[in-house]
């Protein structure tokens, strides 16, 4: 079955559940623009009874695809790479760049999450129970990318993967956080990268 066959079986629209500053949102949301695909966008509350019957966790993003319901940005990167991404290089097919992929993609739900979504978190919206030492986790995170980037264009590969996609949006935003992006030269050009893409969409800055 060929990349479109999804598009034209499927009974109805996918629809992505979220709030639109949430980072974990917008890498689906990238990911959506990226494979040029149709999608409404509902924005909901964490505790919106609708989301809770979608995902009693409380969190977002959801994504409803026909009859599946699946959470878990992550998950859901998988999901439409292997479902409508096929012939892409959204996540390779060879077991080295998948475990690359893999490999971003848990420093993206660890690091990244307690280091500078953790930090943004505090700053923008005050939540409680965020690491104490987010800004320095983010610090060490931000310096192991750089050298990481260091000769390579890429997170996981020559070209770029659902690791980028999955770690942009909470690195480019490490400065409402708090974290100063100057000293990390290797991670700007990096970001510069991903938003010079075809398709490329922007997590929105709080006003």
């Amino acid at each position: 079955m060929g990349p479109g066959w999804h598009e034209t079986e499927r009974i109805q629209m996918i629809i992505l559940y979220g709030m639109p500053l949430s980072g974990h949102v917008h890498r689906v949301r990238l990911l959506l623009s990226m494979l040029d695909l149709e999608y409404r966008f509902e924005v909901v509350d964490a505790s919106a009874p609708e989301l809770l019957r979608l995902n009693p966790l409380g969190q977002v993003p959801v994504l409803r695809d026909g009859d599946l319901v699946l959470a878990d940005s992550n998950a859901i990167l998988v999901y439409l790479a292997k479902a409508y991404g096929a012939g892409t290089h959204w996540l390779p097919d060879d077991a080295v760049g998948a475990a690359h992929v893999q490999r971003w993609l848990s420093i993206a739900a660890g690091e990244l999450r307690q280091g500078p979504a953790a930090a943004r978190m505090v700053a923008l919206f005050g939540k409680a129970g965020e690491p104490a030492d987010a800004r320095a986790r983010a610090a060490g995170l931000l310096t192991f990318m750089d050298r990481w980037l260091d000769g390579r264009a890429y997170l996981a590969a020559a070209c770029p993967t659902l690791a980028d996609l999955a770690c942009y949006g909470y690195t480019a935003h490490a400065p409402e956080g708090g974290v100063s992006l100057e000293p990390y030269l290797h991670v700007r050009a990096w970001l510069e990268r991903i938003e010079a893409l075809p398709r490329f969409v922007p997590l929105p800055w709080r006003d």
